[in-house]
């Protein structure tokens, strides 16, 4: 029988240990962060029913969607965002939930769309979200989630973009194409990407606006100054669109909340031009961009979405939240520098080259893992400068090193991998002073 090439689907990756390691850093970050404001976790199946998921995003996100029809005929797809499933799940089970109801949600997408750099067609989402309230209070708790999540990373330069779907929507009604906002808004959010010429082209063939009125909607996103010069700049443009008026006030309140709460200003930015690109926002949107490394995209976006679960209940649903990317994310760091080049999760090392002695090198590793000090005891008596050399493959950090003159001594050698520098370390007492002599080099390393 022909060997089958081992090979995987285009946009599709696997996980090597060093990909796979900051990776499961990062979501314990975020769930760290997501449950210190009282956000608790949820899972909804992969899989959904087709109608479910189809015309709630974008005709893109349709087109991208994995669908097809199970052993039953039903029709199914796999869920594209976890945003809609979020809204189905609430509808189906709020009763039993209560609102405000606050969840975060880990898991894994798919869509069908052009890989590129940090974007895949299977990707984690990390998102956290607030049911059953329109407060500006959750507006705001948004945006300092976010906050805390980029600086909880480990991230120090970072702008959160953020603006109001009903003051892009004021505007249009005021221009007389509210009846077009789906395909206005979807164009004007590739702004950044294609500029300012080929989006007005674009309005004006996707919704029949006029050269004068595109020109007026991009106008809005041009504005310019202190957030403060541009809330000031939108009152005029959208005076008379109550609509309008009430994204304006939201806006202001939104930002005057986030200072109150200690963010510096200069984390955030009123840009008219984001609109975000989902068709089921309603209000407040943000956009997160790195100040290293903008052309990445945005690593955490969301907003408000307040009718999206009135597809499921006639129970008002108003919900807002954000995603972090992930997967993008990881990418803006590796090219920044910024993960650590390790394949171990166990950051103590104990070589095993005495044959007679296994039972003592385990005993020692269970009482140092007693401690809550990850070791990895090497499963085979081979030369120490072999062993040596695995460990520092793998990137452990600390080794442990004994023989039998050494456990007859009731001593061992502590090696700092990085360094090179050892000391020996008596057990006479215990293991106590060796596990403190740990802790202090995992301190520095």
């Amino acid at each position: 029988m022909a060997l089958i090439p081992p090979r995987t689907l285009k946009g599709f990756r696997d996980y090597l240990p060093e990909a796979m390691i900051p990776r499961e850093q990062l979501i314990a970050t975020a769930q760290r962060v997501y449950r210190s404001y009282g956000f608790s976790p949820i899972d909804t199946p992969a899989l959904e029913y087709l109608e479910i998921l189809t015309g709630k995003g974008s005709d893109e996100t349709d087109r991208q969607l994995y669908k097809f029809q199970d052993h039953g005929g039903r029709d199914v797809g796999l869920r594209f965002d976890l945003t809609v499933p979020l809204a189905r799940f609430a509808a189906q089970h709020i009763q039993k939930l209560g609102t405000p109801f606050k969840r975060y949600h880990i898991a894994t997408v798919w869509r069908g769309e052009n890989t590129q750099r940090g974007r895949y067609r299977e990707f984690m989402q990390c998102d956290f979200d607030t049911i059953g309230t329109k407060s500006v209070t959750a507006d705001i708790e948004t945006g300092l989630v976010i906050h805390d999540l980029l600086r909880a990373i480990g991230f120090s330069k970072f702008t959160i973009r953020i603006n109001n779907r009903m003051v892009l929507n004021g505007l249009l009604d005021k221009l007389g194409l509210a009846d077009k906002s789906t395909e206005l808004l979807r164009s004007l959010d590739k702004l950044a990407k294609i500029g300012r010429d080929k989006v007005a082209a674009e309005m004006i063939a996707a919704s029949g606006a006029t050269a004068a009125q595109a020109d007026e909607v991009l106008k809005l996103s041009e504005l310019a100054g202190s957030n403060a010069d541009i809330l000031q700049q939108l009152g005029p443009l959208v005076a008379g669109s109550e609509t309008g008026e009430e994204g304006v006030g939201r806006l202001g309140e939104v930002l005057a909340g986030i200072a109150a709460a200690g963010i510096d200003d200069a984390r955030l930015l009123l840009d008219v031009s984001i609109a975000r690109g989902l068709d089921y926002y309603t209000g407040v949107i943000f956009e997160t961009f790195l100040d290293d490394l903008p052309t990445i995209g945005s690593v955490c976006s969301g907003g408000r979405y307040d009718n999206l679960a009135g597809l499921f209940t006639k129970q008002e649903l108003p919900g807002i939240g954000a995603s972090l990317g992930l997967d993008r994310l990881l990418a803006a760091m590796e090219e920044l520098d910024m993960l650590a080049k390790v394949r171990t999760t166990a950051p103590v090392f104990m070589p095993y080259f005495d044959r007679e002695r296994l039972g003592d090198y385990l005993a020692l590793a269970a009482q140092i893992r007693g401690a809550d000090i990850g070791v990895e005891v090497f499963p085979e008596p081979k030369k120490l400068g072999q062993q040596l050399k695995y460990a520092d493959s793998r990137g452990f950090s600390v080794a442990v090193i004994a023989g039998g003159n050494e456990f007859a001594a009731r001593t061992v050698q502590l090696k700092n991998l990085h360094s090179g520098d050892s000391e020996e370390v008596s057990l006479a007492e215990g293991s106590a002073v060796l596990v403190a002599r740990i802790r202090s080099i995992l301190s520095i390393v």
